[in-house]
């Protein structure tokens, strides 16, 4: 069974829209990891439109799973996530201005800079994962900086699911193919949700771990938070 990260961006970006504590992150992680979610992602970006520096700190204690800590690996963002103790940092090629996660590494143009960073991460203790699009050439240059684990960004197989979902598939086995034969964990995200979600696990069967939250998060608006945390599992059974 592969593992359900949570992130709880969305409740701060929530939070924030209205200023003060409400709906607080804390108890939304808090509450994730009792029902079930075997990890709790955060990202937090420079202008902290959502989770903000203080979050970072106050949710370490309360996290029983696992911290999965996402950004762009910056000096400041280095020192925080060693600072706090993340459990997994899984960085990504963003723009500090960016909307949201739209492309893998380049991982041959980026390799040394990726390669000091993983070294220093694994100094500490921490599992390292790299954003990439499935295509074996990032995947084998991912491998040559040392990380554990690459995170596959799922944009193009949800986009493409409905269509044809044999052939929104096929990029991901073959990556996934490739990440066993050079030692590499898979994990998983970005636009994965009840429809899609159980397929992808059906076929991708070295995946160790999926981030979703924007889904997850706008399914709890009908669902509840409780239950729709048991049908995420339940697609990764």
């Amino acid at each position: 069974m592969a593992r359900l990260s949570v992130n709880i961006n969305k409740i701060a970006t929530l939070r924030n829209s209205r200023g003060g504590k409400i709906p607080s992150v804390s108890e939304a992680a808090i509450k994730c990891q009792e029902f079930g979610a075997q990890g709790i992602t955060i990202h937090p970006r420079p202008d902290q439109r959502h989770i903000r520096r203080q979050d970072v700190y106050e949710l370490k204690p309360l996290i029983q799973t696992e911290y999965n800590i996402e950004g762009y690996p910056s000096e400041d963002f280095i020192n925080l996530v060693i600072e706090v103790g993340a459990d997994q940092v899984t960085m990504v090629p963003d723009q500090h201005d960016q909307l949201t996660s739209d492309h893998g590494w380049d991982t041959r143009k980026h390799r040394h800079f990726l390669t000091d960073i993983v070294s220093r991460l694994k100094e500490k203790g921490i599992r390292t994962s790299l954003f990439v699009d499935p295509d074996p050439d990032a995947l084998e240059g991912a491998a040559l900086t040392g990380t554990d684990r690459i995170e596959l960004y799922t944009e193009s197989y949800a986009t493409l699911y409905p269509l044809d979902r044999e052939k929104a598939i096929a990029p991901f086995m073959e990556a996934a193919k490739a990440a066993e034969a050079l030692n590499l964990g898979v994990n998983a995200g970005h636009d994965l949700n009840l429809e899609n979600l159980a397929y992808f696990h059906q076929r991708i069967s070295n995946l160790l771990e999926v981030s979703i939250g924007h889904a997850l998060i706008s399914d709890a608006l009908y669902l509840g938070l409780e239950q729709t945390i048991r049908k995420y599992l339940d697609c990764l059974q």
